[in-house]
């Protein structure tokens, strides 16, 4: 696993670590885990998300499983995984919606997957790291109640565990911040724990409101910050040629429902360069006791978080300003590709609604690589013993 051997001295090597990955949809985790990993099982239950999967993995066929997760037993999963990757359902966590907590229909979801450890811990072969990857609003899901839940779930089985808060904008211009829970069986190496830019206060008061006997089970894992993000928005758009664009009276519309700050704030980023690009969401805002549909625009070189077309969501627009004219159109799935760090040679769904449907549900690609390189490739490295060299 070392990416930088002696050119003169044999080094031993160490076999390849394998991984599950839950709730697996494209494949996302598994392409930020890289060549470097071999995928001894990968599930989900979402017919579009797993015909994604198959698509982009050709050997999908031996390894993964379409189904609820509620379905499988530890007899599905072979071997002890270095790795369990679980990106369970979000949407009883999020901030914007009902914050059902892990008492959620969707959520729930989570100990289906759970219950697996279990099993296989009961075995001797449970996973020697596991990644749980949510939104933010674990932290503070039902005052932490939630987030403490999941953290003595985790000490129950005998896991020690931390949690990092990433966002995504760090690596690609999308505005996407999630929390990534990382927890071992093992005795976590002194190099790997410190500060890191990745410890929120969200984090730090989510810590604090543990019990004195799960505080005591918390590593405060340490992730290095990456290199300066060096692209924007405006560098991943598709060429206007490309793509399909509103009607000049739609464009006035959603300019009509920005409001006058949002709209002063587009008209001095035109006159100062020349361009505009932003980003625009439509909500529900209320003022002055009145509920009035409003799109707001973002202005800082990212896009807002991706959303799955279903539940109500509004598409992302873009709106543009140039010496062309005024213009807007709805985020493309392949820009949406590309916010979320995937390759242009990522096979969508033929559909629109389907590609969005697999990009905005995922996790983002170079969140993960950054995560293995530094955390989880050398976490599993001190636990393996390695092969003698010849």
């Amino acid at each position: 696993m070392s990416r930088n051997p002696s050119p003169t001295l044999p080094r031993p090597t160490f076999p390849r670590p394998t991984f599950y990955e839950f709730f697996a949809g494209g494949g996302m985790a598994r392409l930020g885990l890289g060549e470097a990993w071999d995928c001894a099982f990968a599930n989900d239950f979402d017919p579009v998300k797993a015909r994604a999967y198959r698509a982009n993995f050709p050997d999908a066929a031996a390894h993964f499983h379409e189904g609820d997760v509620w379905k499988l037993d530890a007899a599905h999963l072979p071997g002890q995984a270095d790795l369990a990757w679980a990106s369970s359902p979000c949407q009883d966590f999020s901030l914007a919606g009902a914050r059902a907590g892990l008492a959620g229909g969707r959520s729930s979801a989570f100990f289906g997957f759970w219950r697996l450890v279990q099993a296989l811990n009961a075995e001797g072969r449970a996973p020697r790291t596991i990644v749980i990857e949510n939104v933010v609003g674990l932290l503070t899901s039902h005052g932490g109640a939630d987030f403490q839940a999941l953290c003595q779930a985790l000490a129950d089985e005998g896991y020690r565990f931390g949690a990092l808060e990433i966002d995504a904008a760090r690596f690609v211009p999308q505005s996407r911040p999630r929390v990534f829970v990382v927890a071992t069986k093992a005795e976590p190496p002194p190099s790997l724990v410190g500060e890191s830019p990745f410890h929120s206060r969200a984090l730090a008061e989510a810590h604090g409101r543990l019990p004195a006997e799960l505080a005591a089970r918390w590593v405060w894992w340490r992730l290095p910050a990456p290199p300066a993000r060096n692209t924007e928005l405006s560098s991943l758009l598709e060429d206007d040629g490309a793509v399909v664009w509103r009607t000049a009276a739609q464009t006035q519309l959603l300019l009509g429902q920005m409001s006058p700050l949002h709209r002063r704030r587009f008209e001095a980023e035109r006159a100062a360069k020349g361009r505009a690009v932003g980003a625009a969401y439509r909500r529900i805002r209320t003022e002055n006791g009145v509920r009035v549909q409003r799109a707001e625009v973002r202005l800082d070189g990212l896009a807002g978080c991706l959303r799955t077309p279903g539940g109500g969501s509004s598409r992302q627009m873009l709106l543009i300003a140039d010496a062309g004219g005024l213009r807007s159109r709805l985020v493309s799935p392949r820009e949406a590709a590309r916010l979320m760090g995937l390759p242009e040679t990522y096979a969508l769904p033929a559909s629109a609604n389907g590609a969005l449907h697999v990009t905005g549900d995922g996790v983002a690609v170079p969140v993960v690589a950054w995560l293995a390189e530094n955390l989880l490739d050398p976490l599993v490295e001190a636990g393996v013993q390695p092969i003698a060299a010849e």
